[in-house]
């Protein structure tokens, strides 16, 4: 994802926000619950994003993934719609405790603009539905020229999805961020017809960078910007992720865009482990052998 990526992030205050009260409150409604599952990964698995990873001849790349990551990003249903018998493939192809996160298609978000779209959905959510127990939360983003002048189709659009089916948005546009009027107003209708709202941590826009859950699962896609920076920034999120647990956070997805090359160690390995460590989970930690 080279969104918001910049030429030189030396100048980013890379700093994480406070967790508002708004946050917390909803997380302490599920703070007696002890359940806690937290989930790491990449957004896609082939040889050609993971440079180097692979050993010579590998042929079933899915299933080395799920063995070395819990789960997957999956920008792929991006681009089509899979199919009932696609999905069924991938889902045996994985390990027991690993979990899809589908992107939406284009044809809903890009093309459509979320116009007339509840067949194309209907679709989606009926194909991938049999993930069954390997489904995370899918996923939906809107371009980046999706305004707030469309809220009331989207408003449309969230209280006519399938209810039951997980689902997390993301805006782009700077409109929805800098007024808090617009920002309050998408984030109650996100808890509304709970949809967890996207956290997205990349170095040019920090505006988007938004604290407020709006259910009890955080999904955050983290967009490298350099290895050193990038271990700090990582680490501070290894703290808030044990925050947010603390106060009643009950699931967290984190996908780390990072160009992986041949000469490229993993930004999740160090990260992992701290997770594990900290927040006493048992998520497997993936090694290249540079």
């Amino acid at each position: 994802m080279k969104f918001g990526k910049v030429d030189d992030p030396s100048h980013i205050d890379f700093s994480l926000p406070v967790t508002p009260i708004e946050t917390v409150e909803l997380l302490n409604k599920y703070k007696n619950d002890d359940d806690f599952e937290m989930f790491v990964g990449y957004p896609k698995w082939s040889k050609a994003d993971l440079k180097g990873f692979y050993p010579r001849g590998t042929k079933d790349e899915l299933n080395i993934y799920s063995q070395n990551f819990n789960a997957v990003e999956f920008n792929g249903t991006f681009y089509r719609s899979p199919s009932k018998e696609q999905v069924l493939i991938w889902k045996n192809r994985t390990t027991e405790d690993f979990k899809f996160c589908p992107k939406f298609t284009n044809s809903i978000s890009h093309y459509s603009r979320l116009n007339n779209t509840d067949e194309k959905v209907a679709a989606f959510v009926d194909s991938t539905v049999l993930f069954e127990e390997k489904l995370g939360i899918a996923f939906l983003q809107m371009p980046e020229n999706f305004r707030p002048k469309a809220f009331e189709r989207l408003e449309g659009f969230l209280e006519r999805f399938p209810k039951g089916y997980p689902l997390a948005f993301e805006v782009r546009h700077e409109e929805w961020y800098n007024d808090k009027e617009v920002l309050e107003k998408y984030l109650k209708l996100l808890t509304r017809t709970r949809t967890t709202n996207i956290i997205v941590d990349t170095p040019g826009r920090r505006d988007m960078l938004n604290f407020r859950l709006t259910t009890p699962v955080a999904f955050i896609r983290f967009v490298s910007s350099t290895e050193i920076r990038d271990k700090e920034r990582l680490a501070k999120w290894v703290l808030k992720l044990k925050e947010w647990k603390d106060a009643g956070l009950k699931q967290a997805y984190f996908f780390i865009h990072q160009k992986i090359d041949p000469e490229t160690s993993f930004l999740s390995t160090d990260f992992v482990e701290e997770l594990n460590k900290e927040l006493d989970c048992h998520i497997p930690i993936a090694k290249k052998t540079l």
